[in-house]
């Protein structure tokens, strides 16, 4: 891959007075890390002329972009960590904390709603001279029906995004993106123990190990939603759990979008993020929250100890025992992000466990995830 194109958040691009537009552009979808926008920008003498210098160059620039389905290698993959993107996002934090004028405000969130495609009349505060700041803004609290809690699934979507990767886990691997996975134990962290404290094991063993009813046939399932600048920013509870046990990894700040996670494998893996763990009626559960660029501040009301963002990266756990006190219900806030991110969910259930959703579709907070078949028939009975 073309060192150049990887580096490009860092480059400006200028154009010789024969150019008739800019080499590269930004578009609203651009974020730090992803190739930037190509435009036509040769003049029509260029285009017709293709045995000409400048027409060879442009097919010399095509070949070096990044080609779908393409992974990262391990060079490019510690350049772009090289990046100081902790530190941008902690800048970022800054400044989005900071007070806004309230002659401006307007102004500034009508151009982030434009950009990003948010509908502003979905929000509790529909005058926008309401949200002081941009985190305000991006963590606003929707009005109290538009988001309706499935009744009759047992598993809801937690947030608004987009399904990156939907299905079960197969030998204790977890699909990030079509095509790229990482292993579970890499993931949630190994494997603890009350007396022998933590533990590595074998893959094989460690999928065994989350299982809680492996007698009564149950398998893992997972499922990965991105949340776009644009969506809303505060993530919920998919079903009625209990989370006993939280690990924090302090890792790094890479950009989550959909083509960086196509790109990057382990990204998930790599980034700071904050595991619940715990219970729900079929078995095992865990509910994670993923940081990214500009999104180092995970908040969670339940967790106040919870520090994200910290100067220093470790790539190692903190483990908080949680108790056995706190009980979450489908559709019940868990927490928000400062920008865009990540939920990832994993969690035990039988084998003929069915999602109603399939990889790359939109969802809204609270629609119907999937069940168990036999729920599905129960609930119908009672309805008639």
């Amino acid at each position: 891959m073309n060192l150049k194109l990887f580096l490009n958040p860092l480059l400006i691009s200028t154009r010789p007075c024969y150019f008739r537009r800019p080499l590269l552009v930004l578009n609203k979808n651009y974020v730090v890390g992803t190739p930037l926008k190509r435009v036509n920008y040769f003049s029509t003498r260029t285009d017709k002329n293709k045995s000409s210098g400048w027409g060879q160059w442009e097919g010399v620039f095509k070949r070096s972009r990044i080609r779908d389905g393409a992974v990262a290698k391990q060079w490019e993959i510690n350049c772009y960590c090289l990046l100081p993107l902790r530190t941008v996002s902690r800048v970022w934090g800054f400044f989005a904390d900071k007070n806004i004028p309230e002659f401006a405000r307007p102004l500034v969130f009508q151009t982030y709603a434009r950009t990003f495609g948010v509908d502003i009349s979905e929000a509790q505060h529909e005058d926008l001279k309401h949200y002081s700041t941009l985190t305000e803004f991006f963590t606003r609290p929707l009005k109290e029906h538009v988001r309706i809690i499935d009744s009759d699934s047992c598993l809801v979507s937690p947030c608004d995004g987009t399904v990156l990767s939907v299905g079960s886990v197969d030998n204790g691997q977890v699909e990030q993106v079509k095509g790229v996975t990482y292993y579970v134990q890499d993931f949630l962290g190994e494997k603890l123990d009350n007396r022998k404290g933590v533990q590595h094991i074998n893959t094989k063993k460690y999928h065994e190990h989350l299982l809680h009813k492996p007698h009564e046939g149950n398998t893992l399932y997972q499922c990965v939603i991105y949340l776009a600048p644009g969506d809303y920013h505060r993530f919920h509870s998919p079903a009625d759990w209990k989370p006993t046990h939280r690990r924090h990894f302090s890792g790094e700040l890479l950009s989550v979008n959909p083509r960086i996670a196509k790109w990057l494998p382990g990204l998930f893996v790599l980034n700071e993020r904050a595991v619940y763990l715990g219970e729900w009626a079929h078995g095992f559960f865990s509910y994670t929250a993923v940081g990214a660029t500009n999104v180092g501040s995970i908040r969670v009301i339940f967790d106040k100890t919870l520090q994200t963002n910290q100067k220093r990266k470790t790539h190692k756990f903190k483990d908080a025992c949680l108790g056995s006190g706190i009980t979450l219900h489908k559709g019940d806030l868990i927490g928000e992000f400062r920008m865009g991110s990540t939920i990832v969910i994993i969690f035990e259930a039988p084998v003929d466990f069915k999602f109603d959703i399939a990889h790359g579709q939109k969802v809204k907070m609270g629609q119907k995830f999937g069940c168990v078949p036999e729920q599905k028939t129960l609930q119908q009975n009672a309805k008639h």
